[in-house]
């Protein structure tokens, strides 16, 4: 703050009102300050410019023109007590046709545009964005759709770069008013000096049979088949990732939360988009699938995976929603080959389907559903967790649960490697695996004719538009409630932060903040909103992984109490959960209780509003006609297996992703049969 004199006393009588807004503004757009203030009257203003007291600005308003610098205003009544203003930094930027729009109100404006560079490893590289806004508005740099931690000015500084560091730049501009506009896209190509032997002729000497080689050229052995050499790359790497557990009529799983989970963060390690969903009806995954197709385009690297119940008919693949019926028809799962013609029409660059489930075969004389060929584009990948007619296991050991495909393809997926050999290795490991020793057996299909690799760079140039329509879709898909802190009557301040692990789930933590003096045993609780209170996922009934996964968060947060709410995709109205606080004003005198509403808007997945694409529901339908083909028998339960495959440890049995439906009859339909399967451990 300026010096102030001694005959000067700070006052708490005034009280600004109107604090000075920073400005960023190009050379010509004056630029006006203003404050305002309450208290006894009159009251006199004097601006500053640094601690250098402007001469003649003594008024509320301080107009300024092509000057950069920082400014406050001091407010005092007659009896010399003062306040200041906030500081207010005005940024001038002298740029050449730099302009600003008719009418402009203060929103931000981009009026530098980062430009595209083409750099060595090993070199500093520099991209620059200036944005115009009353008040300033605030940086924020994205690569490749994803915000890059700590980049928060107009320049992006890389001090020593790296091939990481090549791919696709975005600044976001945003101010204090929720305003916000974004850069255009600006490719980073990074460039490694790499020797290449040269075969240089050789010359004959006059008179002689010998041959005299001018220079030396470097010997350069070059492996062949290695993703890096070859140098592809992605536009874009987006995934699909849906896990399917908490069945209504079927047995539930148990690995498939942490399995989608752990593969989520892996991806989100290559650079992929992921939009990971727990516990799917048939429409809502139909309308997964349609959002994950508009996030597709040429030369976009598509990866779909899928953990739950499923089964094979005629060839084709089915996955088994949460709300399949038991027992259940194709037409009440999804085909996966239909999904992989779709994405085919994208002219995506890679497309790989992974799909830890079991493939056992059901009445193979069931006429399979119409499927057109798949076209022969060379770019296709299947990862099946098991073989044709066999079973995927899972092994069950509280938060260690996994499944068994997804338990090896965690240690191989970050590999510079061909995804082909990547998958090669995955199923060399798993048939090392004495749990499942002649149960469970990888299997891979691929038509891929280029060396593609998970770990390959994003280049979208020329496909800058199209990845400014993804990152738009993205972003929506993926914002969260901001932090907010509650006021209750009683003086209790309540903060309210959320944070989420899937795109349909997200959990919300409360923390006391402020407390007054009077207030004791002061206690704080969210209630879950109606709309989700019948959501069939119940990730907090005891499951061992959630609590693991709450409590490493809650020790993140340090919350006084948490909520996970799940289902968010079924929201079709703003989210509002209920806080409420139970206190003693003292000791002795009874317990109260204040509640105060709060709107959380449509968080993560909810923004795209699935619903709104869900096809009509035949559940019930389909349900009413398979009681009428066939009689449920009484004793439908899950069987048993006691072999004993598992060995010493602390490792329960591996747990078939496969339902059972009862005995019936004469079955003219598809009905899959599930063997939950328990190995028992022998002691040592």
């Amino acid at each position: 703050m300026p010096a102030v004199s001694r005959a000067t006393a700070v006052s708490s009588d005034i009280v600004i009102t109107k604090q000075p807004e920073c400005a960023s503004v190009p050379a010509g757009c004056p630029v006006t300050l203003h404050c305002a203030a309450m208290g006894p009257t009159p009251l006199h203003y004097q601006w500053f410019e640094g601690q250098q007291e402007i001469a003649g600005a003594a008024q509320s308003a301080l107009l300024v023109n092509e000057r950069s610098g920082i400014y406050v205003c001091r407010v005092n009544d007659q009896q010399n007590r003062c306040v200041f203003s906030e500081w207010a930094k005005v940024k001038v930027h002298y740029i050449k046709s730099a302009a600003l729009p008719r009418r402009w109100q203060g929103e931000p404006v981009i009026g530098l545009q980062p430009e595209p560079l083409r750099v060595k490893v090993g070199q500093r590289a520099s991209l620059r964005c200036v944005a115009f806004g009353i008040p300033a508005p605030k940086y924020q740099w994205h690569r490749n759709g994803i915000p890059l931690p700590h980049q928060t000015k107009a320049e992006l500084v890389i001090s020593t770069v790296e091939m990481r560091h090549h791919g696709t730049y975005l600044c976001s501009v945003a101010n204090d008013r929720q305003q916000e506009c974004w850069s255009s896209a600006a490719d980073v190509s990074v460039v490694e000096n790499i020797p290449i032997a040269i075969s240089l002729p050789s010359l004959r000497i006059s008179g002689s049979g010998q041959r005299k080689v001018t220079a030396k050229s470097p010997t350069v052995c070059r492996k062949a088949d290695t993703p890096q050499e070859v140098g592809l790359c992605a536009t874009d790497k987006v995934a699909l990732l849906i896990g399917n557990m908490n069945y209504v009529n079927h047995p539930k799983l148990v690995a498939t939360m942490m399995d989608v989970m752990e593969l989520c963060s892996l991806l989100h390690q290559l650079d992929f988009r992921v939009v990971s969903l727990l516990d799917l009806t048939k429409e809502e995954m139909q309308s997964a699938v349609e959002q994950f197709l508009q996030l597709l385009d040429r030369g976009v690297y598509a990866l779909f995976y899928y953990a739950g119940h499923g089964y094979e008919c005629s060839g084709r693949n089915y996955m088994v929603p949460v709300n399949a019926p038991n027992p259940y028809r194709p037409e009440n799962c999804i085909n996966v080959q239909k999904i992989l013609c779709r994405m085919q029409v994208k002219n995506t660059a890679l497309n790989v389907l992974l799909l830890d489930m079991c493939r056992k075969w059901y009445n193979q004389a069931y006429l399979p559903s119409d499927l057109q060929p798949l076209a022969p584009t060379g770019n296709i990948v299947y990862g099946y967790a098991t073989c044709e007619d066999a079973e995927a296991y899972e092994v069950q050991d509280g938060e260690h649960s996994s499944g068994i495909f997804m338990k090896y393809l965690k240690r191989h997926i970050l590999k510079k490697e061909k995804v082909t050999q990547i998958l090669e290795n995955v199923s060399e490991d798993m048939g090392k695996d004495q749990l499942i020793t002649g149960k469970q057996v990888m299997e891979i299909r691929h038509t891929l004719k280029e060396c593609r690799a998970l770990t390959d760079e994003i280049c979208t140039k020329g496909h800058t538009v199209q990845l400014r329509v993804r990152n738009e879709r993205w972003k929506r898909a993926n914002e969260l409630p901001e932090r907010t802190t509650i006021r209750f009557p009683c003086g209790v301040g309540v903060e309210l932060s959320c944070s989420a692990k899937f795109s349909n789930v997200m959990i919300v933590y409360a923390k006391i903040k402020t407390r007054p003096p009077q207030v004791s045993e002061c206690k704080v609780s969210l209630l879950k909103p109606e709309e989700l209170a019948s959501v069939c996922s119940d990730l907090s009934g005891g499951s061992a992984q959630m609590d693991f996964l709450l409590s490493s968060l809650n020790d993140q947060q340090q919350s006084d109490t948490t909520l996970h709410l799940c289902g968010l995709h079924k929201l079709e109205k703003p989210l509002i959960l209920w806080v409420t606080v139970r206190y003693r004003l003292l000791k002795e005198n009874p317990k109260l209780e204040e509640t105060a509403a709060v709107n959380l808007g449509h968080p993560l997945i909810a923004r795209l509003e699935l619903y709104r694409t869900m096809p009509a529901a035949r559940v019930e339908a389909d349900a009413t006609s398979t009681h009428q083909d066939c009689a449920r028998a009484p004793d439908s339960t899950v069987t048993k297996d006691t072999s004993k495959a598992c060995g010493s440890g602390t490792r329960t049995g591996a747990n078939k992703r496969e339902v059972k439906p009862p005995t019936c009859p004469a079955r003219m339909f598809n009905q899959p049969e599930e063997n939950d399967e328990r190995d028992v451990s022998n002691g040592s």
